[in-house]
């Protein structure tokens, strides 16, 4: 392919035309590790809620290169020096932030791996591209891991005000049609500025991020913790752990285990599923990260297809109550749930059937928290006409930033409200 091939313009629903603006970010997006993204939706389970939310994380990872671009000529603009090089670096950063992501993002990354975050696990797979590709990506992970020696290349990338959120409220309020998602990030891109190297917002573009705070506190209680994908989610994670349960006692290297009729699953999946793998295994064993590039949405979706028919009771009711959308019921709470509530709610269960086993399938318990904007992590930088330079709760005058700047935790409980089963599992 000529090179003058690799300069791709793509319509993007957000945005509108948007462009790969050069050769080695072209063949980043081809490679497989990137295209893999297609085949993982940026919401996870949040279709349930919003039948929209069919974006993957191909389109954001795009969507957020592509303000990063913006950012550049903005500051550019203003008269700072940025060369071709770091600009190029920076959008390669900000394309590739999210390649460690596996299957339904965030929503397995507590049970699939043993405390791996995904940006650790894209952060190894850009070191494999970087020999992959001749050392070329040396400079944008510098920027990725917070090493070069110009911040805001990093601040750009993971902060409070960075192209990843500014591109994925956008794109999430846009596919799932919350308003309130919408954040005029293309305005607080004009305003940004750079002060000792620090990023920092022009004072006139202080509204622009208190809607972008607001908007991101909106978003996370309408859309990321929405008590419907709350359900869903604690759904797929019984699924997993039950299967994982499942496979681990049917193997037979497992001297001793109790043999139950095998668990469907791609040999990749399987592995993950059959061992809790650990951050220094993904670095010490490359079988690990290969497998991992393989996984995507369609894995999990194809074995909860094969798992609804599974003999084991538990398996199955849980993936066919997923597949026919027939989910937990869900209650919220500012406190704990009174131990009585809990108990009450497992004798409902109990006599509808379920057993002991059963009930930890059956009833979740968990928190959820919200924040969106915190004062004692990486700041947001107000530069003022004086040329001083205060962080954003000081200088707001919204009458609810406590609001913003307080963490706050809800508490649920979600439980198969109608489900009958018989005493004995299979």
């Amino acid at each position: 392919m000529t090179a003058s091939n690799k300069k791709k313009i793509l319509n993007d629903p957000v945005y509108g035309f948007i462009t790969i603006p050069t050769e080695l970010l072209f063949d980043l997006v081809e490679h497989p590790y990137f295209q893999r993204l297609r085949r993982i939706k940026q919401l996870g389970l949040s279709e349930y809620v919003y039948p929209g939310a069919l974006h993957t994380r191909f389109h954001h990872a795009l969507g957020a290169m592509h303000l990063m671009g913006q950012a550049m000529s903005t500051l550019q603009s203003k008269g700072h020096i940025i060369t071709s090089d770091e600009c190029e670096a920076a959008q390669i950063a900000i394309l590739l932030h999210d390649i460690g992501h596996g299957p339904f993002s965030h929503v397995l990354e507590c049970c699939l791996l043993d405390n791996v975050l995904h940006e650790q696990i894209s952060l190894m797979l850009m070191h494999d591209l970087n020999r992959q590709f001749s050392g070329a990506l040396s400079l944008a992970i510098s920027m990725f891991d917070g090493t070069y020696h110009r911040p805001f290349f990093h601040q750009l990338v993971s902060s409070q005000l960075d192209m990843d959120r500014m591109d994925y409220l956008n794109r999430d309020g846009y596919y799932t049609g919350v308003a309130e998602g919408a954040i005029g990030a293309e305005r607080i891109i004009k305003m940004l500025d750079l002060v000792d190297d620090q990023l920092v917002v022009e004072a006139k573009g202080i509204l622009s991020v208190e809607n972008f705070l607001n908007a991101r506190r909106l978003m996370y209680w309408q859309v990321y913790l929405h008590k419907t994908s709350i359900c869903c989610e604690s759904m797929l994670i019984q699924i997993l752990r039950r299967a994982r349960f499942l496979i681990r006692q049917s193997e037979p290297v497992q001297a001793g285990s109790v043999q139950t009729e095998s668990v469907y699953a791609p040999n990749t999946f399987r592995l993950f599923l059959l061992e809790s793998v650990s951050l220094e295994q993904f670095q010490t064993n490359r079988t690990y990260l290969d497998a991992f590039t393989k996984l995507d949405d369609f894995d999990v979706w194809s074995c909860i297809k094969q798992w609804a028919l599974h003999p084991d009771l538990i398996l199955s009711t849980l993936c066919q109550m997923l597949l026919d959308r027939k989910l937990f019921k869900i209650m919220l709470s500012t406190e704990p749930f009174a131990d009585e509530l809990l108990k009450e709610l497992e004798e409902q269960l109990r006599s509808n059937g379920l057993n002991d086993e059963m009930l930890s399938y059956f009833l979740i318990e968990g928190q959820a928290t919200n924040a969106a904007y915190l004062p004692s992590g990486d700041r947001i930088a107000i530069k003022l006409k004086s040329g001083k330079v205060i962080d954003v709760a000081d200088a707001s005058d919204l009458s609810n930033i406590h609001v913003l700047t307080n963490i706050v935790r809800r508490y649920y409980v979600c439980w198969a409200k109608d489900l009958t089963l018989g005493s004995n599992v299979a």
